[in-house]
């Protein structure tokens, strides 16, 4: 989960109850900090239960202010990952403050060997929630939920995305079945994979075994409902691409009048970049994971290149652009300047110099699509 700029801070008062989840999926560990006690308490609950959850959080309160005699507020958090935002829904619709937090800026142990348990991350996940709260912004990162309806309109590139690694994986999975007999020509993705298998003959000139052909026929049937289900999902793009063309308005619309940016690059941008707002240029390059990350300390001072600590799948697209860009809009200002940095230059070169380009890019189309200001010498559609 990448690492995005942390929401508006909410004032915490000295008297909030903590709490942090180590979530699970068999049971949930939650580290307590409530302002009548000095030590954590520490409560295992049944995965998934909310119920529980906020059954715990009244008990608490209740206790907090029978002892001091005020009603406590709450705050919780617990990492981003598999378990999503619906629990972080769950608590803000009951008014109590949740964070969601990026588990990747959470600072550790640099030790070889550090101890690692349930009870020590919850406890760290407190600890960090607690001075993320007093106003240490540093020593952590969270996430912004996104609204449900984003969630799910996002889910179309996110989709299309796992259909092509299954995709790739079965291909390969064929081609490695076939290759242990000595066919290397054989192409699943083909529109003549089936009459093409019937006819394959071994390196050493038999008929292929019945039990390999039965087995890649059912290989090839997997295959052929993924490309079911990418067409399927790659039309419902191209709906909402020709939509945007025919409304207008919209910032999808407005990356579809650059040239070299198609329905797919252009969706994952509207949907995985610019449905927010950013502060600055630095801001917008820091959440693709575009951003510098240099190394100085003492007389030593170098470049590490990019991050790559934000959203990987807009930095995937904004890569392919970036090779897009120099094809398709080659008098723009950017696809000249690339071509004066790289000149004759090839390999490494022409790879760190394509990351740079893509930076530029993302900054030049996000100020595009909220200021309307077209990248410098950019071709547009008519």
């Amino acid at each position: 989960m990448p690492a995005y700029a942390d929401p508006a801070p909410k004032p915490i008062s000295a008297d909030t109850i903590f709490l942090a989840f180590e979530l699970s999926g068999t049971s949930w560990l939650v580290a307590l900090h409530a302002p009548d006690a000095d030590k954590v308490e520490r409560h295992r609950l049944p995965a998934g239960v909310a119920a529980e959850v906020l059954g715990l959080i009244a008990r608490t309160k209740a206790r907090v202010t029978r002892r001091l005699g005020t009603t406590p507020r709450v705050a919780c958090c617990y990492e981003a990952g598999r378990d999503g935002f619906w629990l972080h829904r769950v608590l803000e619709a009951e008014g109590i403050a949740s964070h969601v937090m990026d588990p990747t800026s959470l600072q550790v142990d640099r030790r070889a060997r550090r101890a690692k348990t349930d009870r020590l991350d919850a406890q760290a996940l407190l600890r960090a929630l607690m001075a993320w709260s007093r106003g240490e912004r540093q020593v952590c990162s969270m996430v912004r939920p996104p609204s449900p309806e984003h969630e799910d309109e996002r889910r179309l590139s996110r989709e299309r995305g796992t259909l092509l690694k299954e995709r790739l994986r079965l291909s390969n999975r064929i081609k490695g079945l076939c290759a242990a007999q000595g066919i290397y020509h054989y192409e699943p993705l083909g529109a003549d994979r089936r009459e093409r298998l019937a006819r394959l003959v071994t390196g050493d000139g038999r008929a292929l075994p019945g039990r390999l052909a039965a087995e890649i026929g059912r290989q090839l049937d997997c295959l052929e409902l993924v490309l079911r289900h990418l067409a399927e999902v790659e039309a419902v793009r191209d709906a909402r691409a020709a939509q945007a063309r025919e409304e207008g308005g919209s910032k999808l619309a407005a990356l579809l009048r650059l040239k070299g940016i198609g329905p797919e690059v252009a969706t994952v941008l509207e949907l995985e970049v610019f449905h927010r707002h950013f502060a600055n240029r630095r801001d917008v390059a820091a959440y693709a994971g575009l951003a510098p990350s240099p190394y100085a300390s003492g007389g030593t001072s170098r470049e590490q290149g990019i991050s790559k600590a934000g959203n990987r799948r807009a930095r995937k697209a904004l890569i392919e652009l970036a090779w897009l860009w120099l094809r398709h809009q080659p008098e723009s200002a950017l696809a000249r300047w690339y071509r004066d940095r790289v000149g004759t230059a090839t390999g490494r070169v022409k790879r760190i110099a394509i990351v740079a380009l893509a930076r530029k890019l993302l900054v030049a189309i996000w100020r595009y699509v909220e200021t309307g200001l077209v990248p410098a010498e950019a071709a547009v559609r008519t």
